[in-house]
């Protein structure tokens, strides 16, 4: 076994001093890209021992980098005979799966729910892709762009002579990863009544679409309507929205609610009468005009001095680079610095059995499925 199997890395085991709410809690997952690790080390910072099955460092890009942080990972040829026969066995031992290749695929190496489940009946086998299960597009290739272009989510967003890609953000992490974490965690608890596991099929169109409820309720209430830039959050309202300032940098606001709004305009020193049509949708245009005129007058930092802390609901748009450094991100510690990266801490956070990030370690195969099954 030792050709088609390799250990990754030579840190010593610490699934003992695992903490967090997962603890005790045993997932293999199938390396793939974005979400599928995003969604793994976000198990694996609230203490579930994840175990990541790769076929070697080029797959996951950065090797060790922060979304491959807590795992223990092997390198695995799932197409050798003897390797497959050996991850059937570790996945006797485990609480859950998840993988996010096609359709089809962990059925063709001998992995797929039928398998797997008739083993270990108590299994949660979360699967990820784009566009779902089934469907017509569901053997398609794609992206979080086009996932989120069939939602109306991407419709919604940007400018109003175009859609903007929001990073890959509401398709690959919004919908994808975190609904596929909260579909696996869910089926673990039913699991515990039940005593057995089912699959969690998590479409990155399916969570898109579900994150678009808001504005689905806004619609049928005539309240939102097509048309970027248009509507009271997608930019179109003069106090939702981000402003250049006389140095170049930006800063947002969001006074929505009378009272921050009133707020503004004081520290502002809004006092055309114009503004005191907040809310009529047709003299917006005009009012973003005035209100672009007036923060050009000053430096992000001279706003800051004037706005930071109040009820205006204002903050500074801040680059990745500055975002660790601002004081309050600084005090909640939200970025911390990992094997000489600074990243996001794990989150949420628990009052009583707090998460953590641990480095990615070596694993031998056999020896974890024996861990695993001695825990059984």
């Amino acid at each position: 076994m030792t050709d088609t199997l390799t250990s990754s890395a030579s840190h010593p085991s610490q699934a003992a001093a695992r903490s967090g709410p997962l603890a005790g809690l045993r997932i293999v997952e199938f390396a793939g890209l974005g979400p599928g690790p995003f969604a793994a080390m976000m198990l694996a910072d609230m203490g579930a021992e994840v175990v990541t099955l790769t076929r070697g460092a080029q797959q996951l890009g950065l090797r060790g980098g922060v979304m491959m942080r807590g795992r223990r990972e092997i390198v695995a040829d799932l197409k050798d005979p003897q390797c497959a026969a050996a991850v059937l066995k570790l996945l006797d031992g485990a609480d859950a799966l998840i993988e996010g290749f096609r359709p089809g695929v962990m059925e063709r190496l001998g992995f797929g729910p039928d398998v797997v489940l008739a083993r270990n009946p108590r299994l949660v086998y979360g699967r990820m892709t784009g566009w779902g299960q089934s469907g017509p597009l569901k053997n398609a290739a794609g992206h979080d762009i086009n996932y989120i272009a069939l939602t109306g989510a991407l419709a919604a967003i940007g400018p109003k002579d175009k859609p903007a890609p929001p990073l890959n953000l509401v398709g690959d992490y919004g919908g994808g990863a975190l609904y596929l974490v909260v579909g696996v965690l869910a089926a673990l608890l039913e699991a515990q009544r039940s005593g057995q596991g089912q699959v969690v099929d998590a479409a990155m169109c399916d969570g898109a679409a579900s994150l678009m409820s808001l504005f689905c309720e806004l619609a049928a209430a005539k309240r939102w309507k097509d048309g970027r830039d248009s509507n009271l959050l997608d930019g179109g309202a003069h106090f939702y929205g981000t402003y250049e300032c006389k140095d170049g940098e930006f800063v947002a606001l969001g006074s929505i609610e009378p009272q921050f709004y009133a707020e503004l305009r004081k520290l502002a020193g809004l006092d055309d009468p114009l503004f005191d049509r907040q809310m009529s949708p047709k003299d917006w245009p005009a009012l973003k005009e005035k209100m672009a005129e007036v923060f050009k007058t000053k430096t992000r930092a001279e706003w800051c001095a004037i706005m930071e802390g109040t009820d205006v609901c204002f903050a500074p748009v801040l680059s990745l680079t500055e975002a660790p450094h601002h004081p309050h991100m600084a005090s909640r510690q939200v970025f911390v610095e990992h094997d000489g990266i600074t990243q996001p801490a794990p989150a949420p956070r628990f009052s009583r059995t707090p998460s953590a990030i641990r480095a990615t370690e070596s694993a031998d195969l056999a020896a974890v499925t024996e861990e695993w099954q001695r825990a059984r």
